[in-house]
């Protein structure tokens, strides 16, 4: 039977799932409408788009490395109460779509949905996610990713932090996985960002917008002093090297041992190991935040 624009329309008014969705089940229940929005409940298509408009306030934090810890991403995936953030099923989902961001790259949440799913090859990504909707009966949204992918001299670790509301990728460059000392260098260093929230690992890193806003502020509070010019321009210049020793990764002091810099527990790892080690980059997220906090 053909399938026309009409019934394609009508089952989408029904089942609110998308139009190739749609024409898919109307070809397996050739055109019969009741039989389609059957075939799309099943595949929980229908419940996804039933419940897209609802609040997904809670969710996880979750990630996820190749065994060469040269791949990995960590994903936002959110739901609507803390009881599903909290369903061994659920979790597993997060789990399984860092996974796929890290194998497949994606562009985007979007991109990621119309992939196979590679734990049913039979069924999309966003098919797996509706019937898991389908199941625990609220709106789950994969709402961002990051995706790392580093050199052979490189490596990659993770930390999420207590439940998954926190989560940490960091690289560490001028090494690989198979030292055990930079393994745990790694997961200190992740651990570190989640609770010190660095915003940048070098002072030059700094956005030059950010520094001028500082500055600004800082200047703002010498005038108000009363102090010689000269004076002002010294504690503007202090205040900005405080805020740098707050904000930059190797300049803050080290979570597990204030008595030492993340810079300086890097260089005794790079002595200790024998190999020139530093932190190429890390990406922070945060349960319900925007973009990357870090």
């Amino acid at each position: 039977m053909a399938i026309t624009a009409s019934m394609v329309k009508e089952l989408r008014g029904l089942t609110g799932a998308g139009m190739m969705d749609c024409k898919k089940a109307l070809e397996e229940s050739d055109g019969d409408i009741q039989k389609a929005v059957d075939v799309l409940r099943t595949k929980g298509l229908a419940d996804l788009a039933k419940r897209a408009g609802r609040a997904t306030n809670e969710g996880v934090i979750s990630a996820w490395t190749t065994h060469t810890g040269r791949v990995g991403a960590m994903v936002e995936v959110n739901c609507e109460t803390d009881f599903v953030a909290r369903n061994a099923e659920f979790t597993t989902f997060a789990s399984a779509v860092a996974e796929q961001v890290a194998v497949d790259e994606p562009s985007s949440p979007e991109a990621l949905l119309g992939l196979q799913w590679k734990r049913n090859p039979s069924i999309t990504v966003e098919q797996a996610l509706g019937e898991l909707v389908g199941k625990l009966g609220e709106n789950i949204v994969v709402t961002r990713f990051v995706r790392f992918d580093v050199p052979e001299d490189g490596m990659i670790s993770y930390y999420i932090h207590g439940l998954g509301r926190i989560g940490v990728m960091v690289e560490i460059g001028g090494s690989d996985h198979t030292d055990p000392a930079i393994v745990t260098l790694a997961k200190d260093v992740a651990m570190h960002i989640a609770a010190a929230q660095p915003i940048c690992v070098l002072r030059e890193d700094v956005p030059a917008e950010t520094i001028t806003h500082e500055v600004g502020i800082y200047s703002a509070q010498a005038a108000a002093s009363g102090k010689p010019e000269a004076i002002q321009v010294k504690i503007a210049q202090g205040r900005l090297e405080k805020f740098y020793k707050e904000v930059c990764l190797v300049e803050q002091a080290f979570v597990k041992d204030p008595d030492k810099t993340v810079e300086q527990l890097i260089a005794e790892a790079s002595k200790a190991t024998g190999k020139k080690l530093s932190v190429v980059r890390f990406e922070r997220l945060v349960l319900g935040g925007s973009g990357s906090e870090a």
